[in-house]
């Protein structure tokens, strides 16, 4: 059974997409935030999970904040730290600390478009199709081997608002299925890549021809 420690900031729609995805031989030990007032917490705490806040304003540093939390998340004896909705860049320590065991999403194909306002700028750049990047995090921002990615395609009209909510929805499928990945011991790294696993060879094209 893989311990698995989920990180949140706010609601946690992805927290909530991989505890509802039970996903066999993984235990959901418990889900953090930054931000006492994160509605994630409750509702984790709702469905029995051990919850905890620790919040960063009370921190002297980042560094300070990054070693508490990395004391809090370890009391759990993580396999797996989730990065979900997590808004809180860590600091190189930390991120050593899980090297090879703490994923993130980000709303984007990545290496395009790191940061924020990932869909704004995809808007402006006239891109026909944008997604989201399942990824391990490295002490570079928005970088590290790169699980999974899903796209979704532009549409006439779209709105950052509107394109961001279809990115949301695709996350859910995404990140749960990475996990899952992890879980099952999938995720080999091999020269800072993910080694592929066979697949149907296939492509997309938006607009469709």
């Amino acid at each position: 059974m893989k311990n698995i420690v989920i990180l949140i900031s706010g609601r946690g729609s992805n927290m909530q997409a991989i505890v509802d995805a039970n996903i066999a031989g993984a235990r959901i030990a418990a889900v953090i935030s930054n931000r006492p007032d994160a509605a994630g917490l409750a509702w984790a705490a709702e469905r029995g999970i051990a919850t905890a806040a620790l919040d960063h304003k009370t921190f002297a540093s980042r560094e300070d904040f990054d070693a508490a939390l990395a004391q809090l998340i370890d009391s759990h004896q993580p396999d797996l730290v989730v990065l979900a909705g997590f808004m809180r860049i860590l600091s190189a320590g930390f991120t050593r600390r899980y090297e090879g065991r703490m994923l993130n999403v980000h709303p984007s194909l990545l290496p395009a478009f790191t940061g924020l306002n990932t869909h704004q700028r995809a808007l402006e750049m006239g891109c026909k199709v944008a997604g989201c990047t399942v990824h391990f995090v490295t002490a570079e921002l928005d970088h590290g081997p790169i699980v999974a990615q899903g796209v979704v395609e532009v549409l006439d009209g779209d709105d950052a608002d509107t394109l961001a909510e279809r990115v949301l929805q695709l996350e859910h499928r995404l990140y749960p299925a990475a996990v899952r990945r992890f879980v099952a011991g999938e995720l080999n790294i091999v020269s800072g890549k993910i080694a592929s696993r066979a697949s149907v060879a296939g492509s997309l094209m938006a607009p469709a021809p």
